[in-house]
């Protein structure tokens, strides 16, 4: 038997993780402000990886909400898509995944 309780305190202190991550990419990007042409070229390079890595960020602090939302309504660990329960090894890898193995191959 799954313990949610466990999977909510990872999935909890995931979020926290990524929060403090998401800040410091804002900070980041807010601190570039290079005059020099060239120093102004290389911070945008950087700030496109930065913010496809906030970006990345944010997609996965919007999985862990929904699969806390799951543990909260009794659906956590059960496929959206087949209804089949997702296996422990699987959330083990992806907590906040609401696909099994074969949907989610399914889905590319």
């Amino acid at each position: 038997m799954m313990d949610l309780e466990k999977r909510r305190s990872q999935l909890v202190a995931r979020r926290v993780e990524l929060a403090a991550r998401l800040r410091e990419i804002d900070a980041e990007l807010d601190a570039h402000q290079s005059k020099d042409w060239s120093e102004l070229a290389t911070e945008r390079e950087a700030d496109e990886v930065l913010e496809v890595m906030g970006a990345s960020g944010q997609a996965e602090l919007e999985l862990i909400a929904a699969a806390l939302r799951r543990i909260d309504s009794g659906e956590y660990g059960y496929c959206a898509v087949c209804g089949e329960g997702i296996s422990e090894k699987r959330l083990d890898v992806l907590p906040y995944t609401p696909l099994c193995k074969e949907c989610a191959a399914a889905r590319g």
